[in-house]
């Protein structure tokens, strides 16, 4: 007759429920079988009961070994994601005097990763090596992963070369760690080292190596990757495809990044259809951004934070204040309004639609703040005028000291100095960049200096910083200096900028307009009709205006000089709206025609 311990255990292995391992559990406890916990902690972790049950019984055996710990810290890693108690328990099992083992460290050092912590990740390679276990495939692979994870690509590198027989795995682990980090010249060249060598890649190589095309731009190869998904018969499905859109999206082929998401299937999560909206949004196409998400709604899928960051960069780049007010509604229902990102979102959004006031709101509401979060506030109190407020939140923000500023938010602080022309403060902060931010100023900070001291009239000393910067000047600095000397009247070093701009920027309209104008101010009538014979010769067009309406959550997008259309109402608003102008007094300003 079977004893009660062998009957337990054949229900174990059967069991499928937590509700019946309880029951189990209890069995054992009134039979005194604890020679037998193990099973039932392996079975509690099979059936992914939650992680508090699961300690607790932990906690409760009587002698824990090795196998015990390697289970527990398994479970740790890979199913609750508690990275911290992963390691606790990792010294806890050393602090009792048992010996961490092949089974033990590749999950230490995914969770050193994930951490990420450096300090016990090397710790753990060195014990590793003390016990003979760094030929042990698993480990390597972790080695490669905690490394990459952690910053030190090269020592990662240094691990994968001392691999005398590698595999797959270990040449996707050291790709993706290459394409985490950002090293993405480095995971393209090892993914084309890793075919030639004849191993031949799976899904995560190609996912993992479109991630790195993304990030370099490089179209031609990515369209040699796409070949080999097909070559290689693999599904597209939601991170292959997904990886696709991305890298197309990055690269700005949207049209071969939406031909890839519409031969996905047609139920699909909310990656794909995030990577699609986020490629929209982030080249300029928010009204497909928006019309998609639209979509993605009404397919019932989930729209997560990244879904709604991507529609309210879309939103306000648009003015489509109705949907960004949707999107804030829907974000209060989810309990997405404290997310860091998603209030930053609402901020920008609310700003670049006009609503200063509640963008200012919802930045005061922000439980934390990171360096964007500031950022976005400085720079949309800079743009709606309130300099003043803008500087006095970036002093709130060094008084706060969680955050240190960044290029960024100097381009704000700097922005918001050159809206009331203070001359002497916003020279002082571009001084202090390096000295005492540690930061190295970029071209956009040069370009505000340079408008600054353009629009105050000081034209000569413009000119002279922008002659001494180590950096070249762009189309965006030499612009403002042009519209300085044209207001200024000031020909001698509006030409010298003229003669910059056009090599820069042969195809903008608005350098030869300017110019020429500048040229009629001072009479100087026959280098402005060459100015204006100049463009001509290029082929060179104004490019019109356009504005957009947002009407019950519907946008209308005209262009300057288009009759508007009488739909809704538009033209008899904008008849009425230039009957009022006029009334008041308002003369078109056509000093740029």
């Amino acid at each position: 007759m079977a004893s009660p311990s062998h009957k337990l255990i054949n229900l174990l292995k059967q069991c499928d429920s937590f509700k019946l391992l309880k029951q189990i559990h209890s069995q054992m406890i009134i039979n005194s079988i604890t020679d037998k916990q193990n099973y039932l902690l392996s079975k509690l972790i099979d059936l992914k009961v939650n992680s508090d049950y699961t300690l607790f019984f932990f906690s409760h055996i009587s002698e824990p070994n090795d196998f015990s710990y390697n289970l527990i810290i398994r479970a740790l890693t890979n199913t609750w994601h508690d990275y911290s108690l992963t390691l606790q328990l990792y010294f806890e099992m050393k602090g009792f005097g048992i010996e961490p083992n092949n089974f033990t460290y590749p999950f230490l050092l995914i969770s050193c990763a994930n951490l990420p912590s450096l300090s016990i990740g090397r710790l753990a390679h060195s014990c590793v090596v003390k016990l003979g276990l760094e030929l042990d495939s698993h480990i390597t692979h972790s080695l490669i992963t905690m490394y990459s994870r952690c910053g030190d690509v090269c020592v990662a590198r240094k691990v994968f070369d001392a691999i005398t027989e590698r595999d797959l795995v270990s040449w996707n682990s050291m790709i993706s760690g290459y394409s985490k980090m950002g090293c993405s010249r480095e995971a393209v060249g090892l993914f084309k080292e890793m075919r030639m060598k004849g191993c031949e890649p799976n899904e995560m190589s190609v996912v993992s190596v479109l991630g790195a095309c993304g990030d370099l731009g490089d179209l031609s190869f990515g369209k040699l990757l796409e070949g080999l998904v097909v070559e290689k018969g693999f599904e597209l499905n939601t991170f292959v495809g997904s990886s696709l859109i991305n890298m197309f999206g990055k690269c700005g082929d949207l049209e071969s990044a939406r031909r890839i998401f519409d031969r996905m299937p047609v139920k699909k999560d909310s990656i794909p259809w995030n990577a699609m909206i986020t490629g929209y949004a982030q080249n300029g196409a928010a009204d497909e951004a928006i019309a998609l998400f639209h979509d993605m709604i009404s397919a019932r899928a989930e729209a997560n934070k990244i879904t709604l960051s991507a529609v309210l960069s879309a939103c306000a780049s648009v003015g489509a204040i109705d949907l960004g007010k949707w999107v804030e509604e829907y974000s209060s229902k989810k309990g997405y309004l404290h997310d860091v990102y998603i209030a930053t979102a609402l901020v920008d959004m609310y700003a670049k639609c006009g609503s200063i006031n509640q963008a200012h709101q919802i930045f005061k509401n922000m439980p934390s703040k990171n360096v964007v979060s500031w950022n976005a506030m400085i720079s949309a109190l800079a743009v709606h005028g309130r300099a003043q407020d803008a500087i006095a939140l970036f002093k709130s923000m060094l008084k706060d000291g969680t955050v240190c500023p960044d290029d960024i938010t100097f381009v704000g602080v700097l922005s918001a100095c050159v809206h009331v022309g203070l001359v002497e403060e916003g020279c002082q902060w571009f001084d202090l960049m390096g000295p005492t931010f540690g930061l190295i100023p970029k071209v956009e900070h040069y370009s505000c200096v340079v408008d600054l001291l353009a629009r105050s009239g000081n034209l000569e000393e413009a000119w002279n910083f922008i002659e001494k910067m180590p950096e070249k000047p762009d189309a965006v600095m030499l612009g403002a200096l042009l519209g300085a000397c044209k207001t200024r009247g000031n020909v001698e070093i509006g030409e010298r900028v003229v003669s910059l701009l056009i090599d820069l920027e042969p195809a903008n309209s608005g350098n030869y307009i300017i110019s020429a104008k500048m040229y009629a101010n001072s009479k100087k009538w026959d280098d402005s009709a060459r100015m204006r014979g100049l463009m001509r010769e290029k082929g060179v067009s104004k490019t019109p205006g356009v504005s957009w309406i947002d009407i019950e959550s519907q946008l209308h997008e005209f262009h300057a000089g288009e009759i508007c259309l009488a739909s809704n109402g538009i033209s008899q608003v904008f008849n009425s709206l230039n009957e009022e102008m006029k009334f008041e007094g308002y003369v078109p300003n056509t000093s740029y025609l």
